[in-house]
């Protein structure tokens, strides 16, 4: 039905673009047909209101034609087959937003980065590459645009102090570099009523000794896959862990996605480890990266690190279905929803749409979810003060290399899309949230029964703790890479974790070595530091006041925490 609805939107839309001039006849047509009731967080005078500076100032862009690409999930589509076509009628620019897969888009940015060839006017790329973006000085500093340049096009509503994401796009220099468009994050997810079922609470409390319960630690974790891998619920075999384990470039994201840093790895921050980060990179006091290895400082090969990975290993082969091992992300994503599976650690929130469909096995009779999600379990490495899981912060960016007439043409895009008249709208159809106003909005107090726990994610304090890769990494696209043939050569057992997380910091290494001879990046480009053991950079660091890199624990079996999922969402609305 969903679908439905923006292909007849979007038809409407379009026939709207024959109009001869943009004017608020548009913009109304577009408010009726989309915004029915109250689905913005700015009343119908607010909408409107802003829709008329939109209109005033395209004015000097009108008849202009403009190309911005995203990734394909749910929310581009719906800005791509209905808001564009509506910019388009409202303003009389003419946008194409395509659509195109994560790695292409990345590879359309640094072409046009490398060559100075305009290939597009606007890309929504991820916030990760906040420290690329930063260095290499080839995208705008949004904060300057809006002062300077971009002022005549900058919406005095945009408010960015509503974005919850600016945090993330903002680097060292305290300048806003990307603008978010969609945030979605990587939470633990569980079934609900299996968890309240009385015979598994209390078989499981006669087995192990405490409450069955959301696992704070990996310890937790742990103890309930094995607890329910090979139960019969319901007349089938069901797991206690679901994963993915095949050698591919999406392995890579399921390991920079911060698990290191649920593990315990780097130091505390938010929203990022400094001195050292998530991905085990070092940087010194003026933020350039000095190493990756424990030898150098960094912790990417460090013991919270090869801890990250054996545990990832282990779950893997005894928990999860036995095809796991041999699945990529998008064949392991809707295995969870088919019902066998007790519990993911891993497992992203943009998923959430697909998973509370009508007549699923994880769905019931009245569209509430059998299943909640709830903060990750950090491992035995973790302290308090440390960033907890990953948030995915696909954010507009704008390169220098885009003529100044297009930048602002696609600027207006770009703030219509992520607009308060359209956000809440957006919102619902994507569940990926960019806007405190959006989040306190009544139709998702009065829709978050059935989204599991994701609006009250969203509402908590514990949202801080999420964060997407920070400004240590100097350049994502060519280190990113190097993850999953590393991880790669872990799961299917050419080397050990201890041997791949050699073998990735060394080639990490590689890389910064590289940057720092070419000079490319200036003062806050790398600068390898001299090499030493484990225990000197350990003593180094706690003699700062720092962690990483943390000497091994020998007991990495903790005491296993868990806590009743439905106490913890009231602790959040007490703070």
């Amino acid at each position: 039905m969903r679908k439905h609805l923006l292909t007849t939107t979007a038809v409407m839309l379009l026939a709207l673009t024959g109009i001869a001039h943009a004017d608020m006849e548009a913009a109304k047509k577009f408010l009726d047909a989309e915004l029915p009731g109250d689905m913005s967080s700015l009343d119908r005078a607010g909408q409107e209101a802003e829709m008329q500076w939109f209109i005033d100032a395209a004015k000097p862009f009108a008849g202009m034609d403009i190309k911005v690409v995203s990734e394909t999930i749910v929310t581009h589509e719906y800005e791509s087959k209905v808001l564009a076509p509506a910019f388009t009628a409202i303003t009389g620019i003419k946008v194409t937003h395509d659509l195109i897969g994560e790695g292409d888009v990345v590879e359309k940015l640094q072409t046009q980065m490398q060559s100075g060839e305009n290939i597009y006017d606007a890309y929504i790329n991820d916030s990760d590459l906040i420290g690329t973006h930063w260095r290499y000085q080839q995208a705008r500093s949004l904060t300057k645009w809006m002062a300077n340049e971009g002022k005549d096009v900058t919406n005095p509503n945009l408010d960015i102090d509503d974005f919850i994401g600016k945090s993330f796009t903002t680097a060292p220099d305290k300048e806003l570099y990307q603008l978010p468009d969609q945030q979605f994050s990587n939470l633990y997810w569980f079934r609900y009523d299996w968890f309240n079922d009385e015979k598994n609470k209390a078989d499981f409390k006669a087995k192990y000794g405490y409450d069955l319960g959301v696992p704070v630690n990996w310890s937790a974790y742990e103890d309930i896959a094995e607890f329910f891998t090979g139960r019969e619920i319901d007349g089938k075999k069901v797991y206690g862990h679901m994963d993915y384990g095949k050698k591919d470039p999406s392995l890579g994201w399921r390991f920079t996605d911060a698990w290191l840093s649920m593990a315990g790895n780097g130091d505390k921050g938010i929203p990022n480890g400094l001195p050292v980060d998530e991905w085990g990179i070092k940087v010194d006091e003026n933020a350039r990266p000095v190493g990756s290895c424990v030898a150098r400082g960094g912790d990417t090969n460090g013991p919270a690190s090869v801890y990250s990975i054996e545990k990832y290993l282990d779950w893997l082969k005894k928990y999860a279905p036995p095809e796991a091992q041999g699945m990529t992300f998008g064949e392991a994503g809707p295995i969870p929803a088919q019902g066998n599976i007790a519990q993911q650690i891993f497992w992203y929130t943009v998923f959430t749409a697909d998973t509370v469909k009508e007549g699923l096995p994880v769905v019931n009779e009245d569209g509430t979810p059998k299943w909640r999600m709830a903060p990750s379990p950090h491992g035995v490495y973790w302290k308090d003060g440390m960033k907890l899981g990953y948030q995915d912060a696909g954010s507009w960016t704008i390169l220098k290399s885009t003529p100044d007439d297009r930048a602002k043409a696609a600027w207006l895009y770009a703030q219509f899309v992520t607009s308060k008249t359209v956000d809440v709208k957006k919102s619902h159809v994507g569940l990926t949230f960019i806007r405190q106003s959006t989040l306190d909005h009544k139709s998702f107090t009065e829709r978050a029964p059935k989204l599991g726990g994701l609006v009250e994610f969203y509402r908590s304090p514990a949202r801080l703790q999420w964060s997407p890769t920070g400004t240590n990494v100097p350049d994502y696209p060519k280190l990113a890479q190097l993850w999953w043939q590393a991880i790669g050569d872990a799961s299917s057992g050419q080397k050990t974790p201890q041997e791949a997380m050699d073998s990735l910091c060394a080639e990490q290494e590689k890389v910064l070595s590289r940057i720092e001879r070419s000079g490319i990046q200036g003062d806050i480009g790398p600068k390898l530091a001299e090499e030493h053991d484990l225990e000197y950079w350990n003593k180094d660091a706690v003699a700062k006041g720092n962690l990483a890199p943390q000497l091994k624990i020998e007991n990495e079996k903790e005491k296993p925490i868990t806590v009743n999922y439905d106490e913890l969402v009231k602790s959040w609305t007490k703070q």
